[in-house]
């Protein structure tokens, strides 16, 4: 017998089938132990679904999906940022900004003073306003912090999401997001003291990756590539924002070191394209961003489509440019932004986005022996999860084969 099967459906298992989303009409899913058992069209089932299955969950026709994966954010941090975005609508750049001393220092100072229950607490409300969407798996990103102290302090709380909410949380070290008060002009003296706190992240196994802003406001190729060094000989997987504001060579570097991905990439260049295309390495868009900063430079679209690079999506959510807790809307910003197809859209928060996250065997599609984490829409078409905004269509999400409280 297996645990559950939901049948009566229309499953888009994101799947390299060949057909648009990976559809199965009337179809059934079934899961055991938390993972996919069975996956097909109803016809094949050997027997009714209520025979084979201690619960039987009957879809009414509704399209089942695999849990979203919001691989980019920064849900943990102290404080907010509204006042630079009124300054931001009066001319002022977002590098302006960072260089006066706003920016990623204020949330920062905001996040070494706030504890452990304050960030959690705030934390809490927005990845609940994501798994409202349906998202099931989700990265959260350190980097307000500066010192191991408050770096790992903010590690610990999105562990503790992870436990104490029905969501897979992924944790990247990004000790080298900006560069701290205490060391001002001294920019190399501090990549020396983040490679020097990566052996106690790594022994904390609070980390899953490492992460750095790699960008003339944040730090040179030179100095990431220290970072990624050390990374690399801890056995920690690398990533990199890269090529936001201008190009470095970030990606290139990036896909050097075989990162899982490079995210941003407005002003990525074909060698850049071309190197994440022989590496493997994912590109994760975020369009809040673009949208959040009104940028016109737009990631080359139709250079990572000819290289056959995999296209992520993600919130970004952040408190300086992207203050965003919706993936419905990511969608449809990636079409309307960026001319994805619905398609390609929900794609980049499945199937791509849990490849950006190292978890491709555990979810990201309905196939069998991977997580059973789905979620069910009430709408008649996949792609109109890109095509509505400000709607949520979700009826419910499964999180390893259960229902999920939230």
């Amino acid at each position: 017998m297996w645990d559950a099967i939901w049948h009566n459906g229309r499953l888009a298992t994101m799947a390299e089938s060949g057909s648009p989303y990976g559809a199965l009409d009337d179809a059934a899913i079934a899961t055991k132990d938390g993972r996919i058992a069975w996956c097909g069209r109803r016809g094949d089932l050997q027997g009714a679904p209520h025979t084979l299955a201690r619960d039987a969950h009957d879809l009414a026709g509704r399209w089942l999906t695999p849990g979203l994966i919001d691989c980019h954010t920064h849900l943990v941090y102290g404080g907010n940022r509204a006042r630079e975005f009124a300054q931001r609508l009066e001319g002022v750049s977002y590098a302006e900004i960072a260089r006066a001393g706003g920016g990623i220092v204020a949330t920062v100072a905001a996040t070494r003073a706030a504890d452990d229950n304050s960030l959690f607490a705030s934390a809490r409300r927005r990845l609940s306003a994501l798994l409202a969407e349906g998202v099931t798996t989700v990265e959260i990103k350190s980097g307000y912090g500066l010192n191991l102290e408050t770096e790992l302090k903010q590690l610990r709380v999105a562990r503790r999401l992870g436990a104490e909410l029905p969501v897979t949380v992924r944790t990247t070290f990004l000790g080298a997001h900006a560069l701290p008060p205490e060391f001002a002009g001294r920019a190399d003296a501090y990549i020396d003291a983040v490679v020097a706190m990566l052996p106690e992240v790594k022994a904390s196994g609070l980390a899953d990756a490492v992460d750095a802003f790699c960008e003339n406001i944040g730090f040179s190729p030179e100095q990431t590539e220290r970072v990624f060094a050390a990374a690399t000989k801890l056995g920690l997987p690398v990533k990199l924002h890269a090529e936001q504001l201008s190009d470095l060579g970030g990606a290139a570097l990036a896909a050097t070191y075989g990162a899982l991905s490079a995210d941003h990439l407005e002003y990525t260049g074909e060698d850049g394209v071309a190197a994440m295309a022989a590496a493997g390495t994912v590109a994760v868009l975020l369009p809040g961003a673009f949208y959040f900063l009104r940028e016109t430079k737009l990631p080359p679209i139709a250079a990572l489509r000819a290289a056959a690079v995999p296209i992520a999506l993600a919130t970004d959510c952040n408190p300086g440019s992207a203050p965003l807790t919706s993936l419905l809307l990511v969608l449809n910003m990636a079409c309307t932004l960026f001319r994805l197809t619905p398609e390609e859209a929900l794609t980049g928060v499945t199937r791509h986005a849990a490849r950006a996250l190292g978890l491709s065997d555990r979810c990201g599609t309905l196939e069998v022996g991977k997580a059973a984490d789905f979620a069910v829409w009430d709408i008649d078409d996949p792609a109109e999860l890109a095509y509505r905004i400000g709607f949520n269509p979700l009826a419910y999400s499964v999180k390893n084969g259960a229902f999920p409280q939230i």
